[in-house]
Protein backbone atom coordinates (compact mmCIF):
# COMPACT_ATOMS: atom_id res chain seq x y z
CA UNK A 1 0.00 0.00 0.00
CA UNK A 2 1.35 3.25 -0.88
CA UNK A 3 1.60 6.12 1.52
CA UNK A 4 -0.60 8.86 1.61
CA UNK A 5 0.47 12.07 0.14
CA UNK A 6 -0.78 14.01 3.88
CA UNK A 7 0.86 11.45 5.65
CA UNK A 8 3.90 12.68 7.54
CA UNK A 9 7.39 10.95 6.52
CA UNK A 10 8.53 8.75 9.08
CA UNK A 11 11.88 10.10 11.15
CA UNK A 12 15.03 8.58 9.10
CA UNK A 13 18.06 8.57 11.37
CA UNK A 14 21.33 7.06 12.00
CA UNK A 15 21.70 4.30 14.08
CA UNK A 16 24.95 2.73 16.15
CA UNK A 17 25.65 0.64 18.62
CA UNK A 18 29.15 -0.29 20.67
CA UNK A 19 30.43 -3.68 19.68
CA UNK A 20 31.80 -5.31 23.30
CA UNK A 21 33.53 -8.02 21.33
CA UNK A 22 32.64 -11.28 19.23
CA UNK A 23 30.58 -12.19 22.59
CA UNK A 24 28.16 -9.39 21.73
CA UNK A 25 25.74 -8.99 18.89
CA UNK A 26 24.88 -5.32 17.74
CA UNK A 27 21.65 -6.00 19.59
CA UNK A 28 23.16 -7.07 22.74
CA UNK A 29 25.81 -4.21 22.73
CA UNK A 30 22.67 -1.77 22.18
CA UNK A 31 20.19 -3.23 25.21
CA UNK A 32 23.00 -4.01 27.42
CA UNK A 33 24.04 0.04 27.50
CA UNK A 34 20.28 0.75 27.42
CA UNK A 35 19.49 -1.38 30.28
CA UNK A 36 22.57 0.29 32.20
CA UNK A 37 21.25 3.65 31.70
CA UNK A 38 17.86 2.30 33.43
CA UNK A 39 19.72 0.85 36.11
CA UNK A 40 21.66 4.20 36.99
CA UNK A 41 17.93 5.92 36.77
CA UNK A 42 15.35 4.14 38.71
CA UNK A 43 17.47 1.50 40.97
CA UNK A 44 15.81 -1.49 39.82
CA UNK A 45 16.62 -4.29 37.42
CA UNK A 46 12.76 -5.59 36.77
CA UNK A 47 11.98 -1.87 36.12
CA UNK A 48 15.11 -1.44 33.77
CA UNK A 49 14.39 -4.80 32.04
CA UNK A 50 11.27 -3.23 30.94
CA UNK A 51 12.13 -0.24 29.71
CA UNK A 52 14.78 -1.59 27.94
CA UNK A 53 12.17 -3.96 26.56
CA UNK A 54 13.13 -7.16 27.62
CA UNK A 55 12.60 -9.94 30.60
CA UNK A 56 13.67 -10.06 33.61
CA UNK A 57 15.37 -12.99 33.50
CA UNK A 58 16.52 -12.20 30.15
CA UNK A 59 18.18 -9.06 31.86
CA UNK A 60 19.49 -11.02 34.62
CA UNK A 61 21.30 -13.23 31.79
CA UNK A 62 22.93 -10.51 29.93
CA UNK A 63 24.47 -9.26 32.89
CA UNK A 64 25.89 -12.08 33.72
CA UNK A 65 27.84 -12.88 30.51
CA UNK A 66 28.61 -8.80 30.63
CA UNK A 67 30.52 -9.63 33.36
CA UNK A 68 32.17 -12.72 32.61
CA UNK A 69 33.12 -11.03 29.88
CA UNK A 70 34.10 -7.95 31.17
CA UNK A 71 35.99 -9.55 34.54
CA UNK A 72 34.06 -6.96 36.42
CA UNK A 73 30.84 -6.24 37.78
CA UNK A 74 28.57 -3.66 36.26
CA UNK A 75 26.01 -4.16 38.75
CA UNK A 76 26.33 -4.19 42.80
CA UNK A 77 23.02 -5.93 44.63
CA UNK A 78 22.16 -4.45 48.33
CA UNK A 79 19.27 -5.04 50.64
CA UNK A 80 16.88 -2.14 51.03
CA UNK A 81 19.06 0.12 48.43
CA UNK A 82 18.03 -2.41 44.96
CA UNK A 83 20.39 -2.49 41.84
CA UNK A 84 23.26 0.30 41.43
CA UNK A 85 25.75 0.75 38.81
CA UNK A 86 29.27 -0.33 39.92
CA UNK A 87 32.11 1.92 39.39
CA UNK A 88 32.69 0.27 35.56
CA UNK A 89 28.57 0.22 34.81
CA UNK A 90 28.78 4.13 35.72
CA UNK A 91 31.76 4.42 33.44
CA UNK A 92 30.27 2.76 30.48
CA UNK A 93 26.93 4.92 31.36
CA UNK A 94 28.87 8.14 31.17
CA UNK A 95 30.52 7.32 28.06
CA UNK A 96 27.72 6.36 26.48
CA UNK A 97 26.26 9.47 27.46
CA UNK A 98 28.99 11.88 25.97
CA UNK A 99 29.63 9.64 22.71
CA UNK A 100 25.93 9.91 21.76
CA UNK A 101 26.02 13.96 22.60
CA UNK A 102 29.03 14.30 20.31
CA UNK A 103 27.81 12.21 17.38
CA UNK A 104 24.44 13.98 17.45
CA UNK A 105 25.92 16.92 16.29
CA UNK A 106 27.92 15.15 13.61
CA UNK A 107 25.28 13.00 12.53
CA UNK A 108 22.48 15.17 12.17
CA UNK A 109 23.33 16.91 8.80
CA UNK A 110 24.12 12.73 7.33
CA UNK A 111 20.17 12.40 8.97
CA UNK A 112 19.25 15.40 6.63
CA UNK A 113 20.45 14.24 3.76
CA UNK A 114 18.96 10.53 4.26
CA UNK A 115 15.52 12.23 5.01
CA UNK A 116 15.38 14.26 1.09
CA UNK A 117 16.43 11.08 -0.52
CA UNK A 118 13.86 9.14 1.22
CA UNK A 119 11.75 11.98 0.52
CA UNK A 120 12.75 14.87 -1.04
CA UNK A 121 9.77 16.53 -1.25
CA UNK A 122 8.61 16.20 2.69
CA UNK A 123 11.19 17.36 4.07
CA UNK A 124 10.53 20.06 6.62
CA UNK A 125 11.64 23.81 5.82
CA UNK A 126 13.53 26.04 8.43
CA UNK A 127 12.17 28.51 9.73
CA UNK A 128 15.56 30.56 10.22
CA UNK A 129 17.64 30.37 7.20
CA UNK A 130 21.32 29.17 8.01
CA UNK A 131 23.85 31.09 5.84
CA UNK A 132 27.16 29.79 4.68
CA UNK A 133 28.53 32.55 2.50
CA UNK A 134 32.13 33.62 0.70
CA UNK A 135 32.75 37.63 2.25
CA UNK A 136 30.87 40.14 0.61
CA UNK A 137 30.68 43.89 1.42
CA UNK A 138 27.19 44.65 0.07
CA UNK A 139 25.95 41.46 1.67
CA UNK A 140 27.47 42.47 5.08
CA UNK A 141 26.08 46.07 5.25
CA UNK A 142 22.73 44.52 4.50
CA UNK A 143 22.33 41.93 6.53
CA UNK A 144 23.81 44.32 9.76
CA UNK A 145 21.24 47.26 9.01
CA UNK A 146 18.89 45.78 6.72
CA UNK A 147 15.38 45.86 8.79
CA UNK A 148 13.08 42.39 8.85
CA UNK A 149 16.39 40.13 8.20
CA UNK A 150 16.28 36.84 9.97
CA UNK A 151 19.18 34.68 9.40
CA UNK A 152 22.40 33.24 10.26
CA UNK A 153 25.38 34.69 8.37
CA UNK A 154 28.47 32.58 8.80
CA UNK A 155 31.21 33.97 6.29
CA UNK A 156 33.21 30.92 4.62
CA UNK A 157 35.34 30.81 1.08
CA UNK A 158 33.40 29.67 -1.51
CA UNK A 159 33.92 26.01 -1.93
CA UNK A 160 33.77 25.67 2.00
CA UNK A 161 30.54 27.53 1.51
CA UNK A 162 29.43 24.60 -1.33
CA UNK A 163 30.70 22.08 1.06
CA UNK A 164 29.17 23.24 4.55
CA UNK A 165 25.57 22.75 1.90
CA UNK A 166 26.39 19.77 0.70
CA UNK A 167 26.60 18.11 4.48
CA UNK A 168 23.56 19.92 5.32
CA UNK A 169 25.68 22.54 7.50
CA UNK A 170 23.78 25.12 6.43
CA UNK A 171 20.67 26.11 3.94
CA UNK A 172 21.80 28.57 1.91
CA UNK A 173 25.51 28.76 0.43
CA UNK A 174 26.66 32.22 -1.05
CA UNK A 175 29.44 31.63 -3.51
CA UNK A 176 30.62 33.75 -6.80
CA UNK A 177 32.46 32.58 -10.06
CA UNK A 178 34.36 34.64 -12.72
CA UNK A 179 32.00 35.81 -15.75
CA UNK A 180 34.54 34.62 -18.30
CA UNK A 181 33.74 31.36 -17.43
CA UNK A 182 32.16 29.71 -20.04
CA UNK A 183 28.62 27.48 -19.31
CA UNK A 184 31.14 24.38 -19.39
CA UNK A 185 33.28 25.35 -16.56
CA UNK A 186 30.81 27.17 -14.44
CA UNK A 187 28.89 23.29 -14.72
CA UNK A 188 32.24 21.52 -13.89
CA UNK A 189 33.25 23.82 -11.03
CA UNK A 190 29.68 23.75 -9.32
CA UNK A 191 29.22 20.12 -10.09
CA UNK A 192 32.32 19.24 -7.97
CA UNK A 193 29.66 19.76 -4.95
CA UNK A 194 25.76 20.04 -6.21
CA UNK A 195 24.18 17.17 -7.56
CA UNK A 196 21.25 18.25 -10.84
CA UNK A 197 17.58 18.58 -9.31
CA UNK A 198 18.60 18.01 -6.09
CA UNK A 199 20.06 22.09 -5.51
CA UNK A 200 18.98 25.58 -7.62
CA UNK A 201 20.72 28.69 -7.50
CA UNK A 202 19.76 32.36 -7.62
CA UNK A 203 22.05 35.16 -8.84
CA UNK A 204 22.31 37.95 -6.36
CA UNK A 205 25.11 40.74 -8.21
CA UNK A 206 27.84 41.26 -10.18
CA UNK A 207 31.17 42.67 -8.75
CA UNK A 208 33.86 44.49 -10.05
CA UNK A 209 37.11 42.95 -9.11
CA UNK A 210 40.68 44.02 -9.83
CA UNK A 211 43.71 45.50 -7.99
CA UNK A 212 43.93 47.48 -4.76
CA UNK A 213 46.70 49.80 -4.31
CA UNK A 214 48.09 52.93 -2.39
CA UNK A 215 46.25 55.92 -2.87
CA UNK A 216 47.13 57.70 -6.28
CA UNK A 217 48.72 54.46 -7.71
CA UNK A 218 52.16 54.88 -6.70
CA UNK A 219 53.32 51.99 -8.75
CA UNK A 220 51.79 52.66 -12.09
CA UNK A 221 50.30 48.92 -11.19
CA UNK A 222 48.26 48.03 -14.87
CA UNK A 223 48.15 44.63 -14.35
CA UNK A 224 49.50 41.33 -12.36
CA UNK A 225 52.49 41.47 -14.73
CA UNK A 226 53.69 44.42 -13.21
CA UNK A 227 53.39 43.22 -9.55
CA UNK A 228 55.94 40.51 -10.03
CA UNK A 229 57.76 42.48 -12.23
CA UNK A 230 58.24 45.35 -9.65
CA UNK A 231 58.72 42.36 -6.91
CA UNK A 232 55.41 44.77 -5.01
CA UNK A 233 54.01 42.77 -1.50
CA UNK A 234 51.08 41.15 -2.38
CA UNK A 235 48.53 40.41 0.20
CA UNK A 236 46.88 37.58 -1.16
CA UNK A 237 43.26 35.40 0.02
CA UNK A 238 42.70 32.36 1.84
CA UNK A 239 42.57 28.83 0.23
CA UNK A 240 39.50 27.89 -0.83
CA UNK A 241 37.80 31.30 -1.73
CA UNK A 242 36.82 32.75 -4.83
CA UNK A 243 38.72 35.35 -5.11
CA UNK A 244 41.38 33.15 -4.65
CA UNK A 245 40.72 31.48 -7.25
CA UNK A 246 40.40 33.99 -9.32
CA UNK A 247 43.65 35.06 -8.31
CA UNK A 248 45.20 31.90 -9.35
CA UNK A 249 43.72 31.82 -12.80
CA UNK A 250 45.09 35.68 -13.47
CA UNK A 251 48.48 34.50 -12.34
CA UNK A 252 48.22 31.51 -14.59
CA UNK A 253 47.14 33.12 -17.80
CA UNK A 254 50.00 35.64 -17.25
CA UNK A 255 52.57 32.68 -16.61
CA UNK A 256 53.16 33.63 -13.40
CA UNK A 257 53.79 31.43 -10.75
CA UNK A 258 53.07 32.20 -6.90
CA UNK A 259 57.37 32.01 -6.58
CA UNK A 260 57.18 35.45 -8.63
CA UNK A 261 55.06 37.14 -5.69
CA UNK A 262 56.46 38.42 -2.36
CA UNK A 263 54.01 38.04 0.47
CA UNK A 264 51.71 35.77 -1.81
CA UNK A 265 52.08 33.27 1.60
CA UNK A 266 49.56 36.11 2.88
CA UNK A 267 46.62 35.68 3.68
CA UNK A 268 43.47 37.61 4.65
CA UNK A 269 39.72 36.04 5.06
CA UNK A 270 37.81 39.17 3.68
CA UNK A 271 37.97 42.11 1.08
CA UNK A 272 37.69 43.99 4.02
CA UNK A 273 40.95 42.75 5.65
CA UNK A 274 42.97 42.93 2.47
CA UNK A 275 42.12 46.70 1.62
CA UNK A 276 42.62 47.32 5.62
CA UNK A 277 46.35 45.83 4.93
CA UNK A 278 47.32 47.43 1.94
CA UNK A 279 45.81 51.09 3.79
CA UNK A 280 48.33 50.46 6.87
CA UNK A 281 51.08 50.18 4.77
CA UNK A 282 51.96 46.09 5.44
CA UNK A 283 51.52 45.25 1.66
CA UNK A 284 51.51 46.99 -1.57
CA UNK A 285 48.72 45.94 -3.38
CA UNK A 286 45.91 42.76 -3.16
CA UNK A 287 43.16 41.81 -5.58
CA UNK A 288 38.94 42.38 -4.41
CA UNK A 289 36.35 44.28 -4.69
CA UNK A 290 36.45 47.87 -6.00
CA UNK A 291 33.96 48.63 -3.22
CA UNK A 292 36.78 47.67 -0.78
CA UNK A 293 39.33 50.17 -2.48
CA UNK A 294 36.53 52.37 -2.48
CA UNK A 295 35.61 52.26 1.21
CA UNK A 296 39.67 52.66 2.21
CA UNK A 297 40.43 55.38 -0.44
CA UNK A 298 42.49 53.04 -2.07
CA UNK A 299 43.81 53.18 -6.11
CA UNK A 300 41.45 50.52 -8.29
CA UNK A 301 42.58 49.09 -11.06
CA UNK A 302 39.57 46.99 -12.80
CA UNK A 303 40.29 43.64 -14.81
CA UNK A 304 37.64 41.43 -13.75
CA UNK A 305 33.63 40.57 -12.93
CA UNK A 306 32.47 37.87 -10.97
CA UNK A 307 28.90 36.95 -10.57
CA UNK A 308 27.65 35.96 -6.51
CA UNK A 309 24.94 33.68 -6.40
CA UNK A 310 23.32 31.47 -3.64
CA UNK A 311 22.85 27.47 -3.86
CA UNK A 312 20.04 26.24 -1.60
CA UNK A 313 18.41 22.59 -1.66
CA UNK A 314 15.54 22.16 -4.31
CA UNK A 315 13.58 20.70 -1.34
CA UNK A 316 13.34 23.97 0.36
CA UNK A 317 13.09 26.36 -3.02
CA UNK A 318 9.56 27.72 -2.18
CA UNK A 319 9.62 27.31 1.29
CA UNK A 320 8.36 30.72 3.63
CA UNK A 321 11.41 31.56 4.49
CA UNK A 322 13.55 31.56 1.02
CA UNK A 323 11.15 33.05 -0.65
CA UNK A 324 10.95 35.95 2.08
CA UNK A 325 14.47 36.03 1.77
CA UNK A 326 14.30 36.06 -2.52
CA UNK A 327 11.98 39.09 -1.69
CA UNK A 328 14.15 40.57 -0.01
CA UNK A 329 17.30 40.86 -2.66
CA UNK A 330 14.97 41.48 -5.27
CA UNK A 331 13.09 44.48 -3.34
CA UNK A 332 14.25 48.59 -3.61
CA UNK A 333 16.37 48.97 -0.70
CA UNK A 334 18.84 46.29 -1.33
CA UNK A 335 18.75 47.37 -4.41
CA UNK A 336 19.93 50.76 -3.88
CA UNK A 337 22.34 49.84 -1.50
CA UNK A 338 23.80 48.18 -3.82
CA UNK A 339 23.66 50.94 -6.43
CA UNK A 340 25.18 52.84 -3.74
CA UNK A 341 28.47 51.03 -3.53
CA UNK A 342 31.62 51.15 -6.07
CA UNK A 343 31.64 48.25 -8.58
CA UNK A 344 27.68 45.96 -8.23
CA UNK A 345 25.75 45.72 -10.35
CA UNK A 346 22.10 44.05 -9.59
CA UNK A 347 20.93 40.56 -10.68
CA UNK A 348 18.29 39.59 -8.61
CA UNK A 349 15.42 39.08 -10.47
CA UNK A 350 13.43 35.64 -11.34
CA UNK A 351 13.05 32.83 -9.23
CA UNK A 352 15.85 30.06 -8.00
CA UNK A 353 16.58 27.72 -10.69
CA UNK A 354 18.03 24.27 -11.94
CA UNK A 355 22.39 25.24 -11.76
CA UNK A 356 23.05 23.45 -14.50
CA UNK A 357 20.92 25.57 -16.58
CA UNK A 358 20.98 28.86 -14.76
CA UNK A 359 24.57 28.94 -16.43
CA UNK A 360 24.02 28.61 -19.71
CA UNK A 361 21.03 30.88 -19.75
CA UNK A 362 22.50 33.78 -18.07
CA UNK A 363 25.91 33.71 -20.71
Amino acid sequence: MSRSATTPPPPSRIRWSWDFGPEFSGADSACLLALLTAIRAHGTLGKAATLAGISYRAAWGLLQRSELSFGKSLVLKARGKGTQLSELGEQLVQLDGAARASLSETLAPWELRLQEVLFPTRTTPPERLRIAASHDLALADWIENGRHITVDMFWRGSEEALLALTRGECDVAGFHLPESWTPEQAKAWLGNWLKPKQYVCFPVMRRQHGLLAAPGNPFGVSSVADVARLGLRMVNRQRGSGTRSMIDQLLAANHLSAKEIPGYAHEEFTHDAVAATIASGQADIGFGIEAAAARYDLAFVPLAWDRYCLALRTSIAHSPAVEQLIRRFQGRTFHERLRAMSGYEVLATGSPAPWDELFTATK
